[in-house]
Order: structure tokens, then C-alpha cells, then sequence
């Protein structure tokens, strides 16, 4: 799968959110070595992104002021 351009262009919220929460992800997945990463290829980031656009994993910001 490449990375999905098309949900970035009509992505409506913080870009630069919706970049750390799939770095993230794509981190969690990198660790798992899950079946679902063996069949997207390896490839982790685009991986992540689709979740995202598509709310099939949802983020949230936390408030770590003290």
C-alpha cells in the first residue's frame, strides 16, 4: 500500500497531529510484527496513516502541563 495522499489533501485537522500520532502508530506496529504488517509489506507508515483516515485507530492529545 502506498500512503494514502488523497485522505492527507481532504484531512480537515492539525497535520502536524495527525503526523506524531502515525509515527506513533507506526511505532506500535514496527514493535508487534503483526500478521496485518506482514500483509501490508512492512511498510508501517502508510499502514498507520490508513488507520488513522479512516478512524479504524483513533488518537487523542493529552495535557502534560504541569
Amino acid at each position: 500500500m502506498i500512503f494514502p495522499l488523497e485522505e492527507l489533501v481532504k484531512f480537515k485537522g492539525s497535520i502536524y497531529e495527525i503526523t506524531v500520532a502515525a509515527s506513533h502508530r507506526a511505532y506500535q506496529l514496527a514493535m508487534e510484527k503483526d500478521q496485518i504488517v506482514e500483509d501490508n509489506d512492512g511498510k508501517v507508515v502508510s499502514l498507520a496513516a490508513r488507520q488513522l483516515f479512516t478512524d479504524e485507530v483513533q488518537y487523542r492529545l493529552e495535557n502534560n502541563a504541569s
